[in-house]
C-alpha cells in the first residue's frame, strides 16, 4: 500500500528554544497576537525584548474558543492598521493560535463576515492575501502549532454551529516548541491541554487517513501521554515531566495534521457548544467508549493500537477508563449533564460530521 505524509512545518524544540525567535522572524514586521494574562507572566515583554523593533503591534485579546463575536473587531482592525506587516506571530494555547490563523486570511474588504460566508461554504477558497505565520504554544496539547487547522465558533442563540479554517495557506511557517512556556500552566489547564493531545494521537490512528508514519508519531504520543500525565498533575513544575508531554504534544499534533481527527472530537463540539465542557476533557472523556468501537473493525489499525496497550486489546478501553478516572474525568454522559437519550443522539450526529466519518468504526458504531 502506498501512503502519503506531509507536513511543510519547521520546528524548533526544547527548553529555551524560545531565544531561537529572531533568528527565525528574520527582521520582518510583526503583529503579536497572544492572550490577556501574558503580559502579567512576562512573556510579552521577552518577545518585545526578543524582537526589538520587528515587533510593530501587539494583540492581546484572545479568548478561549474564538467566535464571531470576539474575532470580527480584531480582525477587522488587523487588516485595516496592520495590512502591510511581514508576519503574524501567535504565543499562546490552541485559541490563541486559531486567532492568530483566522487573522493571517485576508478578504478583498478586510470584512470578517466575508471570511465567515466562505468558511460556511465548505469549501476550500483561495485568499486574496495571506501573512506568514509563526506559532509559539504555551499550553502542551492542541497541536495547532503543526496543523493548518483553526476553528471559529457561531454562538448566535438560534445558529450555533462550528466553522473550520483548513487551507494550504494556514500552514504555519515554522513552530517554536518551548517546555518552559508550560511550566506557569495551572493544573486545570495542563490536563485538559494532556488529555487533547492524548485524544489527538488516538484519533489519528482509528482514522481512515491513517498512514505508516502517523502511526509511528501518534504510538510513541499515546504512550507518552499515558506514562508522563499522571505524574506531571502531581508535579506541575517539573522541566523533565513539562518537556516530556511537549514532545509527546507535538508528535499527537503531527500525526493528526495529516489524519484529521474522528469521532471522539466529532462528539466534543456539542458537548463544548451546547454545555460548556472545555475542549480537552470534551474530546477525551469519550475516548474508551470510541475505542470499544473500534477495536475489531480493523485488524491493521488493532495491530497499532495494541502497540499502545502491550496487546491487551480486549481490556485497553476498561485500562483507558482506569486512567481518565485516575486523573479526575468522568467517562460518563451524565457528569456533564447530557441523558441517555441526548448521548445517543449526539453520537449519531458525530458520526455523519465530517470528522466522524473519519472514524474506522463507523459501520459497526451505527449498528
Amino acid at each position: 500500500m502506498i501512503t502519503n505524509y506531509h507536513n511543510p512545518v519547521a520546528i524548533t524544540f526544547g527548553a529555551g528554544s524560545l531565544a531561537r525567535l529572531p533568528a527565525l522572524v528574520g527582521g520582518r514586521r510583526t503583529v503579536l497576537v497572544t492572550f490577556p494574562e501574558a503580559a502579567g507572566f512576562g512573556l510579552t515583554k521577552r518577545i518585545q525584548d526578543l524582537l526589538g523593533t520587528s515587533l510593530i503591534a501587539i494583540e492581546p485579546g484572545t479568548v478561549p474558543n474564538p467566535d464571531i463575536g470576539s474575532l470580527t473587531g480584531m480582525y477587522e482592525r488587523f487588516w485595516s492598521q496592520y495590512a502591510d506587516t511581514e508576519l503574524v506571530l501567535a504565543v499562546g494555547g490552541g485559541s490563541a493560535l486559531d486567532t492568530a490563523k483566522a487573522l493571517m486570511v485576508g478578504t478583498p474588504s478586510g470584512k470578517f463576515a466575508e471570511l465567515v460566508a466562505l468558511l460556511a461554504t465548505g469549501k476550500p477558497f483561495t485568499p486574496t492575501r495571506v501573512k506568514p505565520l509563526i506559532t509559539v504554544p504555551t499550553t502542551a496539547g492542541t497541536g495547532s502549532e503543526v496543523t493548518p487547522w483553526a476553528t471559529v465558533w457561531d454562538r448566535t442563540p438560534g445558529a450555533q454551529k462550528k466553522y473550520s479554517l483548513h487551507l494550504k495557506e494556514t500552514w504555519p511557517e515554522a513552530a517554536v516548541v518551548d517546555p518552559e512556556l508550560t511550566l506557569s500552566l495551572p493544573a486545570g489547564p495542563t490536563l485538559a491541554a494532556g488529555l487533547d493531545a492524548l485524544s489527538h494521537a488516538l484519533e489519528s490512528i482509528w482514522n481512515v487517513n491513517a498512514n505508516p508514519v502517523s502511526d509511528t508519531q501518534a504510538v510513541s504520543a499515546a504512550r507518552n501521554a499515558l506514562a508522563t500525565l499522571p505524574l506531571l498533575m502531581k508535579d506541575l513544575k517539573n522541566p523533565d515531566l513539562r518537556s516530556r508531554m511537549s514532545l509527546a504534544a507535538l508528535k499527537a499534533g503531527l500525526a493528526f495534521s495529516n489524519t484529521k481527527t474522528a469521532l471522539a472530537h466529532s462528539i466534543s463540539y456539542d458537548m463544548t457548544l451546547n454545555h460548556g465542557v472545555p475542549h480537552g476533557i470534551a474530546c477525551s472523556f469519550t475516548l474508551p467508549m470510541v475505542l470499544g468501537r473500534a477495536v475489531g473493525a480493523d485488524p491493521q489499525r488493532d495491530a497499532v493500537l495494541a502497540q499502545i496497550f502491550d496487546g491487551a486489546l480486549r481490556d485497553a478501553p476498561a485500562r483507558l477508563e482506569a486512567f481518565l478516572a485516575s486523573v479526575g474525568v468522568s467517562t460518563n454522559f451524565g457528569s456533564y449533564g447530557v441523558d441517555e437519550a441526548e448521548a445517543d443522539a449526539m453520537i449519531h450526529k458525530a458520526l455523519d460530521g465530517v470528522r466522524g466519518k473519519n472514524f474506522i468504526g463507523v459501520a459497526r458504531a451505527s449498528a
